[in-house]
């Protein structure tokens, strides 16, 4: 199996920064793309940016030129830097990967527990 282990978030002010970060770790054969994903308080969970194993990118329009997803596959580590933030980027971030556990048979989903982000002056 796979783990999913959330670091980072809390609270910032309006403009401010924060980073959240993901750690993978267990029996894992490889991993394939890595999302994070947000919910806000009575809505729907959403797509917030992606990158495939070969670094290819992917950002919702609202946070395009302001959050930077990243990883590194080596730690099996994914990253998201979110600048210039405002209230509408508050919420539960979850991290999302798509991983082949050593004792898998396929291409699997994990989700991680969520770490909150609260932007608010």
């Amino acid at each position: 199996q796979v783990q999913l282990v959330e670091s980072g978030g809390g609270l910032a002010q309006p403009g401010g920064s924060l980073r959240v970060s993901c750690q993978a770790s267990g029996s894992i054969f490889d991993i394939g793309a890595m999302r994070w994903y947000r919910q806000a308080p009575g809505k729907q969970r959403e797509l917030v940016a992606s990158i495939t194993k070969h670094f290819d990118t992917n950002y919702a329009g609202p946070v395009q030129g302001r959050f930077t997803i990243s990883r590194d596959n080596a730690k099996n580590t994914v990253d998201l830097q979110m600048n210039s933030l405002s209230p509408e980027d508050t919420g539960v971030y979850y991290c999302n990967v798509i991983a082949f556990a050593r004792t898998g048979i396929t291409w699997t989903d994990y989700w991680g527990q969520g770490t909150q982000v609260t932007v608010s002056s």
